[in-house]
């Protein structure tokens, strides 16, 4: 057992863009103070107006997850660190039937065909019964090429290999 805050998350690549008119959406740009090979991530995220820092360990399903809010002049003070480990996109929250949220992300800059959705839960169990919807495509949760840190390094090359 651990007394580390815990993320128990599937993230999936999207098959076909759902209807997102009224979704409340913000716009993300993060990056990775750590590089991808680290096993542990620290990353510094704004997403609108709100900024942060979190560090991340682990790999698949279930990983620990620690988050803090910053300043704007912090955010800014650490950014330059994150240089070459950069990721935007912009990001949908939204509701599935059975009561779960998703986080839709669709990508920009060298990312800009890729599109992803994730979703959090309150268990293993919970995440291992989870029927995805028909949006959804395939399962990438544990290909670690698809996590952001992973993507925050990838070329136009590497990505067209992702998304063919």
């Amino acid at each position: 057992m651990t007394d580390r805050p815990l993320e128990i998350e599937r993230k999936f690549l999207l098959r076909i863009l759902p209807d997102l008119d009224g979704v409340p959406s913000a716009e993300i740009r993060q990056g990775y103070v750590t590089s991808s090979e680290d096993s542990i991530e620290l990353r510094l995220r704004q997403s609108d107006k709100n900024h942060f820092l979190s560090i991340k360990g682990g790999e698949g399903l279930v990983r620990s997850e620690r988050e803090v809010a910053i300043t704007a002049a912090q955010f800014e003070a650490l950014w330059p660190e994150t240089e070459g480990r950069r990721v935007e996109k912009t990001r949908f929250k939204g509701g599935l039937p059975g009561g779960q949220t998703y986080d839709l992300d669709i990508y920009a800059g060298t990312l800009k065909s890729l599109m992803t959705v994730e979703v959090e839960f309150p268990s293993e169990a919970a995440a291992e019964a989870f029927v995805p919807p028909d949006w959804f495509g395939m399962d990438v949760t544990l290909d670690k090429r698809y996590r952001n840190k992973a993507l925050a390094v990838v070329d136009s090359e590497m990505l067209a290999k992702l998304t063919g």
